[in-house]
């Protein structure tokens, strides 16, 4: 049989968002409640602006493994934006025979934007109906694709450095989702009106400060995937309720956290628990509508893989076991 591929476009027309945010709250609970191996992606730096990563892994459920190899590059176009480039590819379990590939920058888009959906449907207020998107790139659009699938969302806010590419993504997605969405120049601004907030940013250093949240808030941090870049300030790590998709990998490489640890704010206890345990109740998540929650995503193999194991389900009426 020839080997199927799923290129962006087939990615971008099969992967629907309530399937994918499905499929990913069972990957994220499996993740949490089984004892699989599942070792740490590796970075390798090359030219500056430039990364190669490799992700390996396995579903915890016993369906599938394999790997997102993947290149991070600048944009010589747009310098602040990067491009994600590579494949994810799913073997079978039991035979080790290559199911299917897909690519890995569409996928990655979309299922970053379901495991937001996941820790939202889990940790936000359930009237929460205001959305502010801190960046306006292909992660900002993923996002309000995909809050409006958990939350009533009713109206949503974009905060961006570019004026221009910020009303131009408000135009956008206001007449697809058929929503009000209006560009907001004033990060304070932006953050103060909202009941949840997504930073999906290239920022290096803090485009939101904890001072802005309000009682209630829930904030899923996303732009920053490796220890480094921050897009938040200590305060908003002290915010409130801080969960993570993996334990290891936060205590890794989720980039603010490990700042506030740096700066002797926090510790490890910091980390309330793992979005999967939430869903599993092994974990608490909100417990007022006043608090104030978090949710660091820094992605993992197998939200990669559990995409790609429904796409190719889904294509083809076949199962992945």
């Amino acid at each position: 049989m020839p080997l199927t591929h799923y290129d962006a476009d087939a990615v971008r027309t099969n992967l629907d968002y309530p399937g994918c945010i499905e499929q990913i709250a069972m990957a994220m609970r499996a993740l949490s409640t089984h004892d699989k191996p599942q070792p740490l992606r590796s970075i390798l730096p090359l030219e500056e602006g430039q990364l190669f990563a490799l992700m390996p892994g396995q579903l915890s459920d016993g369906t599938g493994f394999g790997a997102k190899v993947i290149s991070v590059f600048a944009d010589q176009d747009n310098p602040s934006r990067s491009a994600h480039r590579g494949l994810v590819v799913l073997f079978a379990p039991g035979t080790g025979e290559v199911l299917c590939t897909g690519d890995a920058g569409e996928i990655t888009h979309i299922r970053t934007a379901a495991a937001s959906a996941v820790a939202t449907r889990a940790l936000a207020r359930p009237d929460a109906r205001h959305l502010t998107l801190f960046g306006c790139g292909a992660q900002a659009r993923t996002h309000a694709r995909a809050m409006v699938h958990v939350r009533p969302i009713e109206a949503i806010t974009v905060w961006g450095r570019s004026p221009e590419a910020g009303q131009a993504f408000a135009a956008r997605m206001s007449e697809e989702l058929a929503l009000p969405v209006r560009f907001e120049s004033d990060g304070e601004a932006a953050a103060r009106q909202a009941d949840i907030i997504c930073t999906v940013s290239s920022a290096a250093t803090p485009i939101l400060q904890g001072a802005w949240l309000q009682p209630g808030t829930h904030l899923n941090l996303v732009g920053s995937s490796f220890a480094g870049p921050v897009e938040v300030d200590h305060a908003a790590v002290l915010a409130g309720r801080y969960f993570v998709d993996s334990r290891a990998s936060a205590l890794a490489a989720a980039a603010e956290f490990l700042a506030a640890r740096t700066a002797g704010l926090v510790d490890d206890t910091h980390i309330q628990g793992e979005i999967g345990a939430v869903i599993a109740g092994d974990a608490k998540g909100r417990q007022s509508a006043e608090e104030v929650t978090i949710y660091k995503s820094l992605g993992h193999i197998v939200q990669d893989l559990s995409a790609l194991a429904y796409l190719h389900a889904r294509s083809t009426g076949m199962t992945v076991a």
